[in-house]
């Protein structure tokens, strides 16, 4: 411990957000780093208590308590207290892979189970992991490190995201070559193109695939397995296959007027501005723009935020979200206790965003789409409403949300948003493997295995466990490494 007194004697700091105002004039990242003094102190908050559970990364009441990655929390929060940022950056990376990503997206499980959380403010373990990861890159520490021997394995990941990345990055340590297959025109999957520039700018993606190529990773782009590659090509070529294609397939809303023009899913509209943004600057008719229309998000979570704050930034007349459950709490109840993930309502930086421009929060609770209306032209234009309420299935006994009868009302909307989550992995890809899946369409493995029921293939990320987060997508392709490492020399020392 840097000072074994200091979570008493300092107050919790972090990075600072830009002024409303200000940031939603750009794409670019809006929070403002600590001093270098500043993060010191910040690390001599760490209690290094007995039980670290901020590296847990356990399940408890069913949600996940601490980081999935197990990192060494206290360690590097210690050698951050000292200024030993060299040292910091290499106990991190034993554990994490991509710390420049989790340290700007990752929703902080860690600081949620930190112990100083229990009755007071959490440690600021996420701000510490990015200072150290950045003065990595700044002093030089984070640079190739190309393998010294190479096995002369040859290993194919489908698919660019976190858990491929991962996958790819601890096999090519090992001394394998592997090759990563990209459908889309950028490396990074929804790194790229699924998470807004304000939240993760996409030079700070770029920045680590130079790094992964320069150790001797081959990227292919534009090239969609399953249609342009045959299955049976990669097959022969390679020694190991690895589906990491992510959940890509989206929930839809199946009610009259679906068909009408103007309604998108929420991943295709965030895409399309990141393409564009990357492409042309945001040349206008290059993307499905908001500006001046009256938007209608549905769905919650960090994908529906994420397009409350793109809206916000194009120019949208007005945005209104909607979610199907009730609000949270503001507050733990007695039933969510410490070290329990924490169920309380959480305003992120797109429904703050929207509070501050229109004078409300967008959210509407326990309210869901019931009808689209059309124009003569076929575009929407308004949005039928109808109020839901809390009822227990006779059946199966589990509560579900149930319309309200003569609770409905109109709203005008031109953009419509889906935000309802994702079903699972696309069948065009799991077909063309002939691999097995399960009832929620994700990628069947053996029991406690990234084997699929094909041989040669495995299987990791959200196409794996369905839709999460980006360290648990890290993990799974870390996880998923080892396997196939294992596999291939008969041990494995990832």
């Amino acid at each position: 411990m840097g000072n074994p007194d200091g979570f008493l004697k300092y107050q919790r700091r972090d990075a600072k957000a830009v002024p409303v105002s200000e940031r939603i004039r750009h794409y670019n990242e809006f929070h403002t780093p600590l001093s270098e003094k500043e993060q010191k102190t910040q690390g001599e908050r760490c209690m290094n208590c007995g039980v670290p559970f901020c590296q847990s990364g356990m399940k408890i009441g069913n949600m996940l308590s601490g980081c999935p990655l197990n990192n060494l929390v206290p360690e590097w929060n210690h050698l951050v207290s000292l200024g030993a940022w060299k040292q910091a950056y290499d106990r991190l990376k034993l554990t994490n892979n991509f710390p420049e990503f989790t340290s700007r997206v990752c929703p902080a499980l860690c600081e949620k189970a930190c112990t100083c959380g229990a009755n007071g403010d959490a440690v600021t373990v996420r701000a510490n992991e990015y200072s150290i990861i950045e003065t990595a890159y700044s002093e030089g520490y984070a640079r190739p490190r190309p393998p010294k021997n190479r096995t002369g394995k040859r290993i194919a990941v489908i698919g660019s995201g976190p858990s491929g990345l991962a996958a790819a990055d601890q096999l090519n340590r090992r001394g394998h070559s592997v090759t990563v297959y990209e459908r889309s025109d950028r490396v990074g999957g929804l790194l790229m193109y699924g998470i807004p520039n304000m939240k993760l700018e996409k030079h700070i993606v770029e920045r680590r695939i130079n790094l992964m190529k320069a150790e001797g990773v081959t990227f292919v782009t534009g090239r969609n397995v399953g249609k342009d590659i045959p299955a049976e090509e990669l097959l022969q070529q390679y020694d190991r296959v690895i589906l990491a294609c992510g959940a890509s397939h989206p929930r839809d809303i199946r009610v009259p007027g679906r068909e009408a023009q103007g309604i998108h899913f929420a991943v295709d509209f965030l895409t399309s501005t990141t393409k564009a943004l990357l492409d042309n600057g945001l040349t206008e008719g290059t993307y499905i723009s908001a500006k001046d229309k009256n938007v209608l998000v549905i769905g919650g979570g960090d994908t529906g935020n994420d397009c409350v704050g793109t809206c916000v930034r194009h120019g949208a007349k007005s945005v209104l979200q909607l979610e199907m459950m009730p609000k949270l709490p503001d507050e733990r109840t007695e039933d969510n206790p410490w070290p329990e993930w924490p169920r309380v309502c959480k305003t992120d930086y797109g429904q703050e965003e929207a509070a501050a421009v229109y004078g409300a929060d967008p959210r509407v609770y326990q309210t869901t789409v019931k009808e689209f209306l059309a124009d003569e032209n076929g575009a929407v234009r308004a949005a039928v409403l109808v109020k839901l309420s809390a009822e227990k299935d006779a059946e199966t006994g589990r509560m579900t949300m149930k319309p309200v009868e003569g609770s409905e009302y109109t709203v005008d909307t031109e953009l419509v948003l889906i935000a309802a989550g994702f079903l699972g992995s696309e069948s065009y890809v799991t077909e063309a493997f002939g691999v097995e899946t399960d009832s929620r369409s994700n990628v069947a493995g053996q029991q406690g295995s990234h084997r699929t029921n094909v041989e040669k293939v495995y299987t990791a990320g959200d196409m794996h466990i369905g839709q999460s987060l980006v360290v648990r997508a890290i993990r799974e392709g870390r996880d998923c490494a080892s396997e196939v490492d294992s596999g291939l020399m008969g041990y494995t020392n990832l």
